[in-house]
């Protein structure tokens, strides 16, 4: 697969591209074993009454959800989304447009559920929903990484990554789910992570880490597991525990609660941070992901929660986790209060790990070279689910003033990307939204462009030779795409990566 992928050249920043009509059809994940959708409570397949089961779903998800039918019925395509799109910059493709892809379901929905669509159905464009449409939905709702772009420039704040998520619900309800995502939300079900990683593999994975550190630094910093009354639960992606770069970023963490004297723990029944159920649009899976969390916080009786570096999951706990499973305020059963009762309303529940630091940095609790990081010149990615949903510290902006803050008190050379290109108007990795599959790999070094072109900018114009960011799925994807436009696999890393490099262990404050 890898051999006939080639990267598209390198463009004057921003310029959008020809249209090349149906450049992308045949690009699609491989489909979900009907054991795997039977596993995690969706049909196996495409059974007789497939489309009532379809329409069924979609009626439900209209009426749960307003803000479904109302970005449906809104849309006046008036083309402020149509060149936002990093995978339609990158391939082409006009149904890479989010006007377009948002169609491809606003057609069904018309022809199903409005009397305009009902009686003149070409009048208004409406169409059935056939198995030939469904195939398209399958191909393009597996384009959209739910990056939420073209929602900043959508002068209705149209969300189309709600259109995506409903989409892939409703194929997942009549039984045509995607491998990759759901084959992971199954191993969190049975094992606690993404990775199907069992207790006894991280508990040696996490003693090899402290070996390594004492190497490092001949200071016995600690990454404990299952440790009952320690006063941080740390959640973070499970990517983090062996995969590079990621793990730098496990480490820096371990190193900021060690240098602080705070007492922390990971959880074998609740090790992953990622919510794939975000990515199918399930509320179902999303609650049953997060109750793990709930859980083992429980269990373990801890006092915080804190979220390493991972975009989407930082979503899920800022927006969701207090409905979801009752971290923080809003859950109403038993469990959600008792839970409420015993985490330390002195703060935040949950946490961000840079929102951890940063409030280290500010009271001069860490003690930080800032020298150790000179052989780079840093700039910041800002993470899509991070940027636009979500936010951190207590002032509008946070997610993005906080990375950066921490970014500037560990190194000394410090460049941004192009405005337009970061921020609230960050472009994507171009692997988020459950894309980060190797058959996707054409795709998904197609979506990197535009990133790819505003890193090109800096690397050439101001000597910039590390990207740093704080997202699982951006460092996954970066690793991947980058050596297609000329850049070392290793260009990017964490925040808590450059931390861990410039903190100082044992010595004074």
């Amino acid at each position: 697969m890898a051999a006939d992928v080639k990267a598209p050249p390198l463009r004057p920043f921003a310029e959008p591209p020809a249209l090349v009509p149906g450049a992308m059809q045949a690009s699609k994940p491989y489909v979900a074993s009907a054991k795997m959708q039977e596993a995690i409570g969706f049909p196996g397949e495409l059974t007789e009454g497939w489309e009532g089961r379809a329409l069924d779903k979609m009626g439900e998800l209209l009426g749960k959800y307003r803000s479904l039918r109302v970005y449906l019925d809104s849309c006046v395509h008036c083309g402020a989304c149509t060149d936002k799109c990093h995978y339609f910059l990158g391939t082409g493709d006009p149904l890479n447009m989010p006007v377009a892809r948002q169609d491809l379901m606003r057609s069904v929905y018309r022809r199903h559920f409005t009397l305009a669509g009902k009686l003149f159905p070409k009048l208004v464009g409406a169409r059935d929903l056939t198995k030939d449409v469904l195939d398209q939905w399958y191909s393009y709702y597996n384009q959209c990484s739910e990056c939420r772009r073209c929602s900043v420039f959508c002068p209705y704040g149209i969300d189309t990554a709600e259109i995506t998520m409903a989409g892939k619900e409703i194929m997942d309800a009549a039984g045509l789910g995607q491998k990759y995502s759901n084959e992971i939300i199954g191993k969190v079900h049975r094992i606690g992570n993404n990775l199907g990683l069992p207790g006894p593999a991280l508990a040696d994975t996490l003693e090899g880490l402290e070996e390594d550190v004492k190497e490092e630094t001949g200071v016995d910093v600690r990454f404990p597991l299952d440790q009952k009354g320690a006063e941080v639960l740390l959640v973070t992606p499970s990517a983090d525990f062996f995969a590079e770069p990621h793990v730098d970023s496990l480490i820096g963490y371990a190193k900021v609660f060690h240098a602080a004297g705070v007492s922390w723990t990971l959880s074998s029944h609740a090790s992953e941070a990622g919510n794939f159920g975000l990515f199918i649009g399930s509320y179902d899976q999303l609650r049953t992901i997060a109750m793990r969390i709930r859980e083992a916080a429980l269990e373990l009786g801890v006092k915080r929660i804190v979220v390493g570096e991972c975009g989407h999951a930082w979503r899920v706990a800022y927006s969701m986790w207090n409905t979801l499973a009752g971290i923080g305020a809003g859950g109403e059963d038993d469990f959600a209060r008792k839970l409420q009762s015993q985490l330390d309303s002195r703060y935040k529940q949950p946490m961000h790990i840079c929102e951890f630091t940063h409030d280290l940095i500010g009271r001069g609790a860490l003690r930080l070279d800032r020298e150790a990081n000179d052989h780079r010149v840093v700039t910041f990615h800002d993470s899509c689910n991070v940027a636009r949903a979500s936010r951190m510290g207590d002032t509008p902006g946070g997610q993005f003033e906080i990375p950066r803050a921490i970014i500037r008190a560990v190194a000394n050379h410090y460049v941004e990307m192009a405005p337009g290109t970061t921020h609230d108007a960050t472009y994507c990795c171009g692997g988020g939204g459950g894309l980060l599959t190797d058959e996707l790999l054409d795709l998904r070094v197609k979506g990197a462009l535009p990133r790819m072109e505003a890193l090109r900018q800096v690397a050439d114009g101001r000597g910039v030779n590390f990207m740093a960011t704080i997202c699982a799925i951006c460092k996954a994807q970066f690793t991947k795409v980058l050596p297609y436009y000329g850049f070392k696999m290793g260009m990017v890393g964490g925040v808590h990566q450059l931390v861990s490099t410039a903190i100082r262990l044992g010595e004074p404050r």
